[in-house]
């Protein structure tokens, strides 16, 4: 059934562009089978099933689903680390076995709920982890773009192969037809982005070709290929003899990757059209359109970003089409498999580098520079990690680091002092230089902004400690940012609290979230509320202790700008300066 019903209007218009979209997905899709070290044919086998399951169950109605760059490009690199020949016989027969496991993996995430587990994978990873994979393979698809053969391995591997092909075949009409092919799509994008510009170039270049002196220049073209659709397939389970661990942990690499990219992506376009998305059923769907390509015998297939976009620009509205870009690859493989046999190689080369530099993610990278200088490392240190080590290890890398900012992070959250001024309402940071505001006379306003757990409690208490004057007869600590407590840091806010009643200071938590009252209960720190050392709002603890507006001031508020209005504080909090 297809989810979404439109009006018939929109339902002829989605079947045109579902044909429009098989036609800039045959170029693609059999230029990233061969990516994946599969015949190119097994890119429009991979194009006609896959997505029509897609088109079928998922809830997403304008995302293309197929044969795409990232899980192409670690297929790839699996095969290599197997020892197994790109195009061969072996990486053949052992296809629908690594289809199959994805899918089992697929359907281990649908069945453990792992689209939660999302969050712990950053978008400064997962930009870092495709921006490497990008420039991987088109490391190893560029020595095809000037008559040489793709290489394998890690980025100094590639570069020195690139180098030898470079040395003894380069065929310039080659690489000036490859060149041109690349050079054309990206000012098309930059120009007339709703021109279908890959499928455009593919019969340009197939005429020039065939109908031009360069017939007989040397230009390497497709291998013939039979008509009519692939007989079904079924995984040899003896493959994985050869390396169960590579295998197994590869294939999970590829599920993740699968996961993480199609379901964020598709997430971000239900989003942006007000629909909803049930993301647990988009994982059993990513799962049976897996099932579904390993019948064919091709290789794991996930959302296309980019031909999701071409769909999104041209206003796909329903699942129709889908639907028509598979049956259009159906009339292609029975009746259209001919034209295959004079596809230059060095324009499906350039077609392939041309999608990969559109999934580049180094405008993040800017971004991220300027605001935050961790998550700019992260992302460099994933995609150095995919480039120089492979693509197993740039996730861990890239993850490892993720985990280990989040914890920085949270072990040591921001720490300020608070002030007032009588003639401004609310509690401000006295590290604001330039404005009016002074410490209450005796009282110690100490904001805490984080989850208030065993790897920060201490951070807490120094920085209480170095707070404290001698004339400090009352603590208030701002909670409102402390979201909660564990078992330790009620443990060391009781201690506290008894420490500087011993002194004559009085301790008191005030503003946060009456979850945190529980855990205190829970964790054994209830004597805090019992003798009222915690309150909802801090004028009510400064009350408890004595103390009335207007509040006695240590110094005088300095002048040098006059109070702010109520509109001017909020101006300034909106800016970042509150």
């Amino acid at each position: 059934m297809i989810p979404y019903k439109q009006p018939v209007r929109h339902t002829g218009r989605d079947i045109l562009i579902g044909v429009l979209i098989a036609l800039i997905s045959i170029p693609i899709s059999m230029g990233y089978a061969m990516v994946a070290g599969l015949p190119a044919i097994y890119g429009l086998y991979g194009s006609f099933l896959p997505i029509l399951v897609y088109g079928l169950l998922s809830g997403s109605p304008r995302f293309v689903f197929g044969v795409d760059a990232a899980p192409a490009a670690l297929t790839g690199a699996l095969l290599t680390s197997l020892g197994i020949t790109a195009g061969s016989e072996d990486a053949i027969h052992i296809m629908p076995l690594i289809t199959t496991l994805v899918a089992m993996w697929l359907l281990i995430f649908f069945i453990f709920r792992a689209n939660r587990l999302l969050k712990f994978i950053s978008e400064p990873v997962m930009g870092g982890f495709i921006t490497g994979i990008g420039i991987t393979i088109i490391c190893m698809q560029l020595p095809k773009l000037f008559g040489g053969v793709s290489g394998s391995g890690e980025l100094v591997e590639l570069l020195i192969h690139t180098y030898d092909q470079a040395t003894n075949t380069f065929h310039l009409p080659s690489f000036l037809l490859g060149l041109g092919t690349i050079i054309l799509i990206l000012v098309s994008r930059r120009f007339l982005p709703k021109l279908p510009m890959q499928a455009i170039v593919l019969v340009l270049g197939t005429l020039l070709v065939a109908l031009t002196p360069l017939k007989n220049s040397g230009i390497a073209r497709l291998p013939a290929v039979e008509s009519g659709l692939p007989k079904p397939v079924f995984p040899d389970f003896s493959y994985i003899s050869a390396d169960f661990q590579t295998i197994l942990i590869s294939t999970f690499t590829i599920a993740v990757v699968i996961l993480s990219e199609t379901l964020l992506a598709s997430s971000h376009l239900a989003m942006k059209h007000e629909e909803t998305l049930r993301p647990r059923r988009e994982i059993l769907v990513y799962s049976l359109g897996n099932v579904a390509a390993a019948a064919t015998g091709c290789c794991p297939v996930n959302g296309s970003i980019s031909r999701s976009g071409i769909a999104d620009q041209f206003g796909v509205r329903s699942q129709w089409m889908s639907v028509s870009a598979s049956l259009t690859m159906v009339l292609i493989l029975l009746f259209g498999t001919g034209f295959i046999s004079h596809l230059p190689v060095p324009v499906l080369t350039g077609i392939v580098i041309s999608a990969l530099i559109g999934t580049f993610e180094f405008s993040l990278s800017s971004k991220l520079r300027k605001v935050d200088k961790s998550e700019y490392i992260i992302f460099w240190a994933a995609l150095l990690a995919v480039l120089l080590l492979g693509t197993v290890y740039g996730v861990i890398v890239g993850v490892l680091l993720s985990s280990i900012t989040f914890i920085v992070r949270q072990s040591r959250p921001k720490i300020e002092i608070l002030g007032v001024n009588p003639a401004e309402t609310g509690y401000h940071s006295l590290a604001r230089r330039g404005r009016n505001y002074a410490p209450i006379q005796g009282v110690l306003l100490y904001r805490f902004s984080g989850a208030l757990f065993f790897a920060n409690i201490s951070d807490f208490e120094k920085g209480l400690e170095a707070a404290i004057k001698p004339d400090t007869r009352v603590i208030v600590v701002d909670a409102v940012g402390i979201s909660s407590v564990d078992v330790t840091a009620s443990e060391r806010l009781l201690y506290l609290y008894h420490t500087y009643k011993a002194k004559g200071i009085r301790f008191y938590l005030a503003s946060h979230v009456s979850a945190v009252n529980a855990e205190l209960r829970a964790f054994g720190a209830g004597e805090l509320i019992t003798n009222k050392a915690v309150h909802s709002r801090i004028s009510l603890a400064l009350k408890d202790a004595g103390y009335e507006k207007p509040y006695p001031l240590e110094e005088v508020p300095k002048v040098d700008e006059p109070p702010r209005t109520a509109h001017e504080s909020e101006q300034a909090w909106a800016n970042g300066e509150e």
